[in-house]
């Protein structure tokens, strides 16, 4: 029979190329997807991978896409290096995309709508505020009460959504919206500015500023260092005076900050009003995005551009092959077990036991 042996000391190089060894895989199984459905296995591939990088049209929609994913993985990223499981950015982007709204919608009448940047970085601050203290409630608890982070995480994301199902079809709906469950348009004075003839707003111009500045701490301020002793190392942390109570909360705090700060570029960028479908699932699929870059802010770069190709290319499969609307969601679960294999593989070795 086969065994799992651990490794006595695992590749670095192949810990750096599972996630393209992974990418492989992907396609392989994707294109066996295909061919099991009916279709082309090479034009499925090209569809999904190559249609969306053929035309600028193309980038900017990953780029629309990227933005979120990029600021919810680098926060994620962030809470599992310090052994910090969080796992409802999807709910803390919600409420931060809740925040930001009642912030302009409070403040787009007295303006009469000439927001101007400060007012849109207020918003964005009021969405980041928004995120932190729903995650504030898992650091709180994890804290106070030692209840597991993955759970109340987890738990809070539904939470999130039924608030947000409240409001959209309560006090926040637009009066004159033939009663559907969002609010009114957004001014364009409170709207992030955007590339002309795409959708690309500056969300993703802040999203690449937020990874440099998450590479900068991890690599060059002693908090960073204590971050990551505190996850790898938690004795040592301890023996050496850094506070694991303070690194739960800095890292909690962090990551639904900046899961608030996708939600608030979500809402004032290509959505523009506040609806109950504002997230397509950013936050669960950042969890992938984080370890697929290896919880590098780097590689959290190149992670996310994928995702986001999986979106596009996942919408081109719909309408140019008929395939349904779970085609993305398969692709990022095929991703996620692929690496997950590699991973095992990387750390152990197969042996045959008579």
């Amino acid at each position: 029979m086969l065994e799992l042996v651990p490794r006595a000391e695992p590749s670095r190089r192949m810990m750096w190329l599972s996630p393209v060894l992974a990418l492989a895989l992907t396609a392989l199984c994707g294109a066996l997807m295909f061919i099991g459905v009916g279709k082309a296995p090479v034009q499925g591939l090209y569809v999904l991978f190559v249609a969306p990088l053929s035309s600028l049209q193309g980038w900017a929609e990953i780029g629309v896409k990227m933005a979120p994913l990029l600021l919810c993985a680098i926060g994620l990223a962030l809470c599992f290096r310090a052994n910090v499981f969080n796992i409802g950015a999807e709910g803390q982007l919600v409420v931060g995309s809740i925040a930001a709204s009642a912030f302009v919608l409070a403040f787009d009448d007295g303006l009469g709508g000439q927001g101007g940047w400060y007012m849109i970085a207020l918003a964005i601050l009021a969405g980041a505020l928004g995120g932190a203290f729903w995650a504030s409630i898992v650091a709180w608890l994890r804290d106070r009460f030692h209840a597991n982070e993955i759970l109340v995480s987890l738990m809070l994301v539904y939470v999130a959504e039924l608030l947000l199902s409240y409001l959209v079809h309560g006090v926040m709906r637009d009066p004159d919206g033939f009663g559907f469950p969002q609010s009114r348009m957004f001014d364009d004075g409170f709207l992030l500015p955007i590339l002309p003839g795409t959708r690309v707003h500056a969300g993703i111009i802040l999203a690449l500023l937020v990874a440099l500045w998450a590479w900068l701490f991890l690599a060059r301020l002693l908090a960073g260092f204590r971050l990551t002793v505190g996850g790898l190392a938690p004795l040592a942390a301890r023996y050496a005076g850094f506070s694991s109570r303070r690194a739960l909360w800095g890292c909690l705090l962090g990551s639904g900050a900046l899961a608030g700060v996708a939600g608030a570029c979500e809402v004032m960028g290509p959505i523009g009003q506040l609806t109950p479908s504002v997230s397509p699932g950013y936050g669960f699929a950042a969890i992938i995005v984080a370890f697929v870059g290896r919880l590098h802010p780097v590689g959290v770069i190149f992670a996310s551009f994928i995702m986001a190709l999986f979106y596009i290319g996942g919408e081109l499969s719909q309408t140019r092959l008929g395939m349904p609307s779970a085609i993305t969601g398969i692709f990022q679960g095929i991703l996620l077990f692929s690496l997950l294999a590699c991973d095992v593989l990387i750390h152990q070795r197969l042996r045959w036991r008579p």
